[in-house]
């Protein structure tokens, strides 16, 4: 997952129209476009059903659509990638995709130093016409219907939120699943807890909180950790409910369902091929880094995945919630700080 940025240096760029700015999936490539090579720098290897892995898939799936070259650079950590990006740029990639919030203000500086335009995220401030684009995702509309969900499912009216850090993108999924589930049911009990503050591969610590989470009544547990989902998965999957029965996952950014182990309710997903096309189009055109770059309910660029454990009739109720999104019936607005978040809880712990 990214690291997280400070807070100060970000809020005023989130609430701007860039970062709203609707996402249009490309409709078609423009073959007179000088984009032949991209590259996606992830700090974890492509492995996670995550935040990595989503951005390898999307990269590999454009690539095959439109005929051109991609280059996945995966593994390189959180540290300096400037040799890296460097070494892309003279390899002849057209665009280098930053794919984490701890290249953001490396990424901008090679972009200057080599004319190579660069995607970044969680800092649509940077954004230069021409140069470098944002693409700052939130799946809060997705974690509003993931609440729905989650109160239709809960037996124990006690939902747990365990996160592997207070990341902008895990902010505001959290609130959003607080708001969805409160809308359900005003009494539902919320408990949530942070597993450390860049915690996003450390399964074990994952496991220890969710035990504890699971431990207090929840009988619904919303994940955000990449590699340290694993360690929420195996709370789950070895934990009994309140009264006995099986304790239900919902996971976010990619499907584990081929590693269900009968315990995966849903998953908020990131669908990041219309991004990273539209990214190649406005390239094309001459109008990247003009505009953010979003996921959204209404082009399926985010959605929430149906699992065979959904009754037909609680996702028949979460589907018409989801038109009431889409159709602007209701508004989900996105909180990124944490302290937004901590306010709609029952109970927080760290």
């Amino acid at each position: 997952m990214k690291l997280g940025l400070p807070l100060p240096a970000l809020t005023g760029a989130l609430t701007g129209a860039l970062f709203l700015a609707g996402l249009a999936i490309a409709p078609a490539f423009a073959q007179d476009s000088e984009v032949n090579h991209i590259a996606v720098l992830t700090p974890e290897q492509p492995n996670d059903f995550g935040w990595n892995q989503q951005a390898a898939k999307a990269a590999r799936a454009v690539g095959e659509a439109l005929s051109i070259d991609v280059t996945l650079a995966s593994g390189l950590g959180y540290g300096d990638v400037r040799p890296t990006l460097r070494e892309l740029a003279a390899e002849g990639a057209d665009l280098l995709i930053a794919h984490a919030s701890g290249y953001n203000t490396t990424a901008p500086e090679i972009a200057e130093e080599t004319g190579v335009p660069v995607a970044i995220v969680d800092r649509p401030d940077l954004m230069q016409p021409g140069l470098v684009a944002d693409y700052t995702l939130s799946g809060h509309e997705g974690a509003y219907l993931a609440g729905v969900l989650a109160t239709q499912m809960s037996r124990s009216a006690t939902l747990g939120i365990v996160v592997s850090g207070e990341p902008p993108s895990w902010n505001s999924q959290s609130a959003a699943f607080a708001q969805g589930a409160r809308a359900s049911d005003p009494d539902i009990e919320l408990r949530y807890s942070v597993i450390g503050p860049a915690a996003y591969a450390d399964a074990a610590g994952a496991r220890r909180v969710t035990d504890a989470v699971i431990a207090a009544g929840a009988d619904v547990i919303f994940g955000q950790g990449n590699g340290s989902t694993f360690g929420i998965l195996q709370a789950v999957e070895t934990n009994d409910a309140p009264d006995g029965g099986k304790i239900w996952f919902i996971d976010v950014i990619g499907d584990k369902s081929s590693i269900d182990g009968g315990h995966l309710l849903s998953s908020v997903v990131w669908n990041l091929e219309p991004v990273y096309r539209a990214m190649i189009e406005d390239l094309g055109k001459g109008t990247f880094g003009t505009r953010g770059y979003s996921i959204r309910l209404e082009d399926e660029s985010l959605y929430l995945l149906q699992s065979e454990h959904i009754p037909a009739e609680v996702w028949e109720r979460v589907m018409e919630v989801r038109e009431q999104i889409v159709a602007g019936e209701i508004t989900v607005e996105p909180k990124f700080e944490a302290e937004a978040v901590r306010a709609l809880m029952t109970a927080v712990s760290d």
